[in-house]
């Protein structure tokens, strides 16, 4: 999750908002790209989850990493919670289980963000190795329960566990259990945010069979291609799920705006303080009716709108927020993927001409069906495969018209190559875990802790 924005600057109304999403647009030759990723850590001696206090815990990683890196710590009272490059705008951030995510800095090509991923792997391994702190790249723990996970000492997450039961039955796994990779797209125009985020609302589900990675709970196979994109389905309906709204006539910034401001609230953070407003409408807040004598502020806003979980969502740019995390090699292929997509007109357009006749029913179905069945999910008598197959070479298209190349000449359509190889298969990268489950790993989901780890 993004670190939480400090701008006191009152709001006094809904224009106001409107204008904040409408302050995102930019020319198309200011386009960026930003990859988020997050993994487990591990002790490596019992691949078992790593606390945040003591001698090998997080709290140790964060502090060799800042000591390392010289990015200015976050903390929250006493504790370090994460670090920031004050000038290169990336960050290091804790998920509520202890899950590390580099926030990456918003990068002109692919190439680029490839390099700050396995830069900040090399740095991670340099400063964990010596804590015996290892790092999987997977969807969800393999084997670990709730009750075995450390909790992050971090005033948000307090909020969020207390919440996510009276919501939904698996808003407590979402939190502790998961992790995603994420990749943020930039937009030229209200009319430019719409269309981008249509296509990626109506074609995620293609990115979660691509990516789906977590096929195990507790050790056994769960029934899932991708158990984390199941679970939100059932984590807090509020604030996640396809948006059909969005592909009605008259969407745009006021209309997601009206959205986020009937989204139940979380917290208002004050100082270092969290104050629960939880199940609460930013409306009221905006309207003076939350906290006496307090008025609602830009960070309060973006702060909110960084606890909205759709399948795509806006901020001041796009977050693709479909895919499992995975192992490095694929993690750049997601950026590849969106930006073939996203950032050339011919290729957003044959994208759109895929999706835009689908209903609202026949898309929530699809989303529903692929957490289950994968490439084998169906739309209009097409299964997922096929129009993976199809995205892909919409996509590699994409690509080689932006034409950015690396210092050895090479485009960015080689990061697409993982996922050729997965649509080349047949199966999920799950369906391939499981065979070896089944297989080679005699029924146990422990050689998940070196085949995956980074």
């Amino acid at each position: 999750m993004a670190r939480d924005q400090v701008d006191m600057t009152p709001i006094e109304t809904r224009d106001e908002l409107v204008a904040w999403f409408s302050a995102g647009c930019k020319p198309k030759d200011k386009f960026r790209v930003g990859t988020e990723h997050e993994k487990f850590a591990f002790a490596i001696e019992s691949n078992r989850p790593v606390p945040y206090f003591g001698p090998h815990g997080i709290r140790a990683l964060l502090d060799g990493m800042q000591h390392m890196l010289g990015w200015e710590p976050i903390m929250e009272g006493e504790n370090i919670i994460g670090l920031a490059d004050v000038t290169g705008g990336g960050a290091i951030s804790l998920e509520p289980g202890g899950q590390f995510e580099l926030s990456g800095a918003p990068l002109e090509t692919v190439h680029q963000t490839c390099n700050e991923l396995m830069a900040h792997l090399a740095q991670v391994r340099e400063v964990a190795r010596p804590l015996g702190i290892g790092f999987v790249g997977i969807g969800m723990t393999p084997n670990w329960s709730r009750s075995d996970i450390h909790v992050m000492p971090k005033g948000r997450y307090k909020i969020m566990t207390e919440y996510m039961p009276k919501v939904g039955k698996l808003g407590l796994d979402m939190m502790y259990r998961t992790c995603t990779v994420q990749t943020n797209h930039d937009f030229s125009s209200e009319a430019d945010m719409v269309k981008k985020l249509r296509v990626g609302l109506a074609l995620q589900p293609v990115a979660t069979a691509l990516f789906a990675n977590s096929p195990f709970t507790e050790g056994k196979p769960n029934g899932f291609v991708s158990f984390r994109s199941e679970i939100w389905r059932d984590t807090d309906n509020a604030r996640s799920g396809m948006l059909p709204w969005a592909f009605e006539s008259g969407m745009g910034f006021e209309r997601y705006t009206d959205y986020a401001l009937d989204v139940p609230m979380y917290f208002v953070k004050r100082g270092d303080r969290y104050i629960d407003v939880s199940g609460r409408s930013f409306r009221d807040h905006l309207a003076g009716k939350l906290l006496p004598g307090e008025r609602a502020t830009i960070s309060d806003w973006a702060n909110h709108i960084s606890t909205i979980f759709p399948e795509v969502r806006l901020k001041r740019y796009l977050e693709m927020r479909g895919s499992d995390g995975g192992p490095w090699r694929v993690l750049p292929s997601l950026p590849a993927f969106w930006c073939g997509i996203l950032y050339d007109e011919d290729s957003l357009t044959a994208a759109w001409d895929i999706a835009k006749d689908w209903t609202a029913e026949e898309r929530q179905k699809l989303r529903d069906d692929v957490p289950r069945l994968g490439f084998k999910a169906t739309i209009r008598d097409r299964d997922l495969l096929n129009i993976s197959i199809d995205l892909l070479r919409i996509s590699r298209k994409g690509l080689t018209r932006r034409n950015r190349l690396d210092p050895t000449g090479r485009d960015e359509t080689r990061y697409l190559r993982p996922l050729e190889e997965i649509v080349a298969r047949g199966m999920t990268p799950a369906e391939a875990m499981l065979a070896r489950f089944h297989g080679v790993w005699n029924g146990s989901v422990e050689p998940i802790y070196t085949e995956y780890a980074y």
